[in-house]
């Protein structure tokens, strides 16, 4: 027996003394997870940090920061799921947040998530992010998809066009090559390997002196770890935002400098001599990562059926087109609304007649104890009554509608009813993913309001949460019943 005790006293205070080191433990690095929207970023997240962030099948579901912490050997990682985007053109706010996080929150690594079945979109971003920081591992997700549409990816060679950053197999949903992806994050973070930055040298040559120039004379105000060609790039660009979040990160007006001023104004007229104003020097940036990318993609990306995609390509065709997508979206609507309301019918009633039935007799107890009225009207006839109600009028349509809705997530057909409505709703002066917020709103306008959290302005934010207010939630249609009996009665009587 004592031996059974002193065994059970030294696993407690091993599980005390663990439980205080993790508590007292350092962050040894801070690593940001970056990529396209819809790529498995957040499913990398979660694999990493075992917290359960929902994950969508539509653009712009992370529009916010989300952190947790993985420990890898003995060290602790704090890891930062930032919002998917397409580039770091600060076209939106997702865009905006994510570049400046990548920039100015200094991450000791940034994970680049890619979607091995469509490497050729998801290059540009992490050509974006490899100018910004050399610290950069690349994670080739869903390859369990790319092999069943027999697409191989040469890892070494992508790696090698990309600035020598480490390049790992995953399939995130399995928790597959995880430890692998934090092996590499672990030596990055650790300094213990060289990588560079990846410039694009193909820019014209006078563009090429202007953002020398620039550099030079702005390489003493801005930080080591940012890389100056790109800042001067943005400057020549006379992108706004970038110059508010360097006067915001770095703590000084670097263009209230005289000296950098000058220097500016004068490269970007050299520059509008030549023909290259903003609009052109943008579509510079933007062509030479598209080439580049491109150009990495034929070289290391292998295709064995070129055809891999018919399928889903026609299903576009068929989805999105204007001869058949909105009649298709309709249909589809309509069944899962007739679902929604026909098949919640049944189990209301049950629901309904058990609950009842449980009231009178707790009306039947209520008597037969001689309870005082009052009593009886708050807690039977009041609070019971109404928690009743609620649960078989509101729980069955609840119940049927979101697994139907979430269906409809799951096979990507959201997005494209999004698409098919973007029109629509731009002409009323709204946003397209409002299509989506809208449909919410039929099961529970509490969600619909909370999922305009996915559009990117602030005004047509706004637009979606006041009007999804008028769209009937499951709640409230037991109201267009009883009107519907109220007008029977009021013409009977008339």
């Amino acid at each position: 027996m004592n031996i059974i005790k002193n065994s059970v006293k030294k696993i407690k205070n091993f599980k005390i003394k663990k439980v205080k080191n993790r508590k007292s433990q350092k962050i040894a690095g801070r690593i940001a997870i970056a990529g396209n929207p819809n790529v498995g970023k957040s499913t990398v997240f979660n694999a990493l940090t075992g917290l359960n962030q929902h994950t969508g099948n539509w653009p712009g579901k992370t529009v916010e920061c989300t952190t947790g912490e993985y420990t890898y050997g003995e060290r602790l990682f704090k890891i930062t799921d930032i919002p998917g985007t397409y580039s770091l053109m600060s076209n939106s706010l997702e865009e905006e947040i994510a570049r400046d996080y990548i920039c100015f929150s200094k991450p000791d690594v940034v994970i680049v998530v890619l979607d091995a079945t469509c490497m050729e979109r998801n290059l540009n971003l992490a050509l974006q992010i490899l100018e910004i920081t050399k610290n950069v591992v690349i994670c080739v997700n869903l390859i369990d998809e790319a092999k069943k549409k027999k697409i191989y990816i040469d890892l070494d060679e992508l790696s090698m066009q990309l600035g020598g950053a480490p390049v790992v197999y995953t399939n995130a949903r399995k928790k597959f090559g995880i430890n692998s992806l934090m092996k590499e994050v672990d030596i990055i973070a650790s300094k213990n390997k060289k990588t560079f930055y990846v410039n694009n040298e193909n820019y014209p040559e006078v563009f090429k002196n202007s953002v020398n120039a620039v550099s030079e004379v702005i390489a003493d105000f801005i930080p080591k770890h940012l890389s100056k060609k790109w800042i001067s790039e943005k400057i020549l660009e006379n992108d706004e935002s970038i110059k508010k979040s360097i006067e915001k990160n770095i703590g000084y007006d670097i263009f209230k400098n005289e000296k950098i001023t000058d220097i500016i104004n004068s490269e970007r007229e050299k520059l509008i001599e030549n023909g290259f104003d903003g609009k052109k020097i943008r579509e510079i940036l933007v062509g030479s990562i598209m080439e580049k990318s491109e150009k990495i993609y034929n070289l290391c990306v292998h295709v064995e059926n070129k055809n891999y995609d018919k399928k889903d390509r026609m299903m576009d065709n068929l989805l999105t087109s204007k001869l058949t997508g909105i009649p298709i979206m309709l249909a589809l609507l309509t069944l899962v609304f007739w679902i929604t309301l026909v098949g919640a019918n049944y189990p209301s009633q049950l629901i309904s007649s058990a609950l009842f039935w449980a009231q009178d007799r707790l009306t039947e107890f209520c008597t037969s104890i001689n309870c005082p009225w009052w009593i009886q009207g708050i807690f039977v006839e009041g609070v019971y009554r109404t928690l009743a109600w609620v649960v078989s009028v509101m729980l069955p349509p609840m119940a049927i509608f979101f697994p139907l809705f979430t269906f409809l997530e799951d096979t990507g057909y959201l997005p494209r009813v999004a698409f098919n409505l973007d029109n629509a709703f731009r002409k009323c002066g709204a946003h397209g993913k409002q299509a989506l917020t809208t449909c919410m709103g039929f099961g529970c306008n509490a969600c619909g309001v909370i999922g305009a959290r996915i559009i990117d302005s602030p005004r047509e934010k706004l637009i979606a949460i006041l009007t999804n207010n008028f769209v009937p939630c499951n709640g409230r249609l037991p109201q267009f019943k009883i009107a519907k009996k109220s007008t029977k009665f009021f013409y009977k009587f008339i």
